[in-house]
């Protein structure tokens, strides 16, 4: 009963944080352009909570992330500029993918020190979240990168071109990865692999899972996502910039976490995840419109984490 309950939480949040709103903003919160507004802001949370999914299931956390994203917008814009303002057809297609390779090896690098050298996560991740800022800094002497404009820049356009889209593109990469991400975690030998190394690692070893393999896949995996929200993140910014994405790393873990993920392992889906990442873009955009000062904001953010850990500790009792 009690899991059932909590089940319903992300729901209840969305839909409890929306008519908040609707009641204290103005009458433009619930227009239609502001409604896109905010599928189009849970996006960079949405993806990269994606990736933070997998490594919850399993056992993991990776305070990282935000870094990765911020290092992944600066490798893009390096990339872009290779060519100055006469900009190949292939390559914002090679900037696209050396950002997710980025977050790849990135990601990797967090994973075999966690898997193979067995150093707790929450350490790694965190020492990683100050070498991957400072790589991101060091990549951009210290200062934002401008790039040349290329069809990149259209990903996170509220009214997108051509307007049959009628959401931004980046949505609808959230919405199939999101897709993909759940038939993986339910349908797939990998995804119950997932799962079993967050219920029990002692037992999914003896029962033949290949868990420091699988856990540097995990890792690698939620890295590579995070290269994927640093290609949005950049399209959002239209440079790259090492400063970015500051502190996202507690709205990404925040968002799984209301969404059903336990930080103990073994639960979560795609689909809390997004309505987690879903809650976190109303509330900010909410805020904003409604006039909250920003320190209030950051406050209610707290809470709001603070109450998904309460949450998911009461559900661990019997």
């Amino acid at each position: 009963m009690r899991a059932k309950l909590r089940g319903l939480v992300p729901y209840l949040g969305l839909a409890g944080s929306f008519l908040l709103f609707t009641a204290l903003g103005p009458a433009a919160f619930h227009g239609a352009y502001n409604l896109k507004t905010i599928l189009t802001q849970s996006v960079i949370v949405g993806v990269g909570a994606m990736g933070m999914t997998f490594v919850i299931i399993s056992g993991g956390i990776d305070l990282s992330v935000g870094s990765l994203i911020a290092f992944a917008t600066v490798a893009m814009a390096r990339i872009l500029n290779l060519y100055g303002e006469a900009v190949p057809v292939w390559l914002p297609w090679a900037a696209g993918a050396g950002a997710v390779a980025v977050g790849a090896l990135g990601g990797l690098c967090n994973g075999f020190l966690s898997a193979r050298l067995r150093i707790v996560p929450f350490i790694v991740t965190l020492g990683t979240m100050q070498i991957f800022r400072g790589g991101a800094k060091w990549l951009a002497h210290e200062q934002t990168v401008t790039a040349p404009a290329t069809w990149l820049n259209g990903l996170m356009e509220v009214d997108p071109a051509p307007a049959w889209l009628w959401l931004a593109p980046g949505v609808w990469v959230l919405l199939l990865l999101a897709a993909a991400v759940s038939v993986i975690l339910r349908y797939t030998v990998f995804g119950r692999h997932v799962y079993a190394l967050g219920s029990n690692e002692a037992t999914a070893r003896l029962c033949g899972v290949p868990v420091v393999r699988r856990r540097l896949l995990i890792y690698m995996l939620g890295g590579a996502l995070a290269g994927l929200a640093g290609v949005l993140q950049f399209a959002n910014l239209t440079l790259g910039d090492p400063t970015a994405a500051e502190g996202m790393e507690l709205d990404i873990i925040a968002a799984v976490v209301i969404g059903g993920g336990s930080l103990r392992g073994g639960q979560g889906r795609a689909a809390g995840s997004l309505l987690g990442a879903l809650l976190m873009a109303v509330l900010r955009n909410g805020c904003n419109m409604a006039g909250i000062p920003n320190y209030l904001q950051n406050i209610v953010v707290g809470a709001i984490i603070i109450g998904a850990m309460g949450l998911d500790r009461l559900g661990s009792k019997p």
